[in-house]
């Protein structure tokens, strides 16, 4: 009797993660694969959590929000200045010339990472100006579900279209991928440890009902499946003792890759 194909892919990955390991075999540092959410609305919100923080986080993810506060990159600065490593955020989609010419510009700044959104043509412009700066392509938001990815008009399982943008930005020559935890184990299972693979939609307990991330999996599931790193927002920021928490998921990292 012929096995249906998609009965197949489930089958194969089912072997593969009984048999392997997916834990990121990177050289980073432990407590850099801790990127924190900088999800604050002006610059001094920003800059009193970074002090509040301290030696706990050593990577922040700078985005939209802050963007719009007014002097993003004098901030940026001043996060280098402190030894920090910086993502930023902002999703970059536009005319493939003017994201590639955006992306080299953005490469002067000294920033570690940076996201792009978009078709083939927008990531080959990142990826031919991107320099020293990591490009990583945006897969599917976690805040999306299949029914938001049927209103957007994508006719496809979540999990087909994050492989598919996965391996044309591997192709394309970006450094790595923003994925849900979700979908990190298949990535690992059909492409190896090739690209870095970014994970948000990090929850210590069980998805709230008032949250807006759907597709979301804890400290240790994010870093079994497969990522290099997560970024932690709202758990951290929200918390009574800010530092506590920060350290309490960097204990939960160190513990996964210390197994």
């Amino acid at each position: 009797m012929q096995i249906p194909v998609e009965w197949q892919k489930f089958f194969t990955l089912n072997l593969l993660s009984a048999t392997m390991s997916f834990i990121s075999t990177k050289s980073i540092p432990v407590r850099e694969r801790l990127i924190m959410a900088l999800d604050v609305p002006s610059i001094p919100e920003a800059q009193a959590l970074v002090e509040e923080l301290g030696d706990s986080v050593i990577f922040y993810k700078v985005g939209m929000e802050l963007f719009m506060s007014g002097d993003y990159f004098g901030f940026i600065e001043w996060l280098k200045q402190r030894g920090k490593k910086v993502f930023v955020d902002l999703k970059f989609f536009d005319v493939p010339e003017t994201v590639g010419r955006a992306i080299k510009a953005l490469s002067l700044k000294g920033v570690d990472l940076a996201t792009i959104h978009g078709n083939d043509a927008i990531m080959q412009a990142a990826a031919a100006n991107k320099g020293d700066l990591k490009v990583l392509a945006v897969t599917a938001l976690t805040s999306l579900d299949r029914g938001d990815l049927d209103d957007l008009g994508f006719q496809c399982d979540v999990k087909d279209l994050v492989l598919s943008r996965a391996k044309r930005a591997l192709q394309i020559g970006c450094d790595g991928i923003v994925s849900s935890g979700l979908e990190v184990e298949m990535l690992r299972a059909e492409l190896d440890h090739r690209l870095l693979v970014i994970t948000p939609g990090i929850r210590p307990v069980e998805n709230r009902v008032d949250d807006d991330q759907k597709r979301v999996v804890s400290v240790e599931q994010a870093f079994e499946n497969g990522a290099d790193y997560i970024v932690v927002g709202r758990p951290i920021r929200d918390a009574a003792d800010r530092k506590a928490m920060a350290e309490k998921v960097q204990q939960q990292i160190q513990a996964v890759f210390n197994a």
